[in-house]
């Protein structure tokens, strides 16, 4: 790979519904809220980041999908059921699976419909 073409990283702009009620969720996830202006809103949990955009498209969100590789897919989802993050923001959780592609994982919604697939490599 041509050094002149070195990558630092790649952030998604997620679509928040509610922006005040996304960024609290997002640290009641687990990330860090870095910095934030009334339009964005800077997330970082390790060397996950992401910004956070104060705009909402009803198809667009409720397509929009974040993919989260952890350690421990079985740490994170305990994390999310003892906070009571699901009832507190009214959004689904589902168990979590092993999937045929190599991953054991597990899904949460965001309060504005974004779908995060949390897991963990298998393989």
């Amino acid at each position: 790979m041509h050094h002149h073409l070195a990558t630092v990283e790649l952030r998604a702009f997620v679509p928040a519904r509610d922006f005040e009620v996304s960024k609290d969720f997002y640290q009641a996830l687990g990330f860090t809220l870095a910095w934030s202006d009334e339009q964005l809103a800077y997330f970082h949990h390790g060397t996950a980041r992401f910004l956070l955009q104060n705009f909402y498209d009803a198809t667009l969100a409720n397509n929009f999908m974040m993919h989260l590789v952890v350690e421990d897919v079985a740490a994170w989802h305990a994390h999310i059921e003892q906070s009571g993050l699901a009832g507190r923001f009214n959004v689904k959780v589902t168990p979590v699976e092993q999937q045929p592609w190599g991953m054991c994982d597990f899904v949460i919604y965001d309060p504005s419909g974004v779908l995060w697939r949390i897991g963990q490599e298998t393989d």
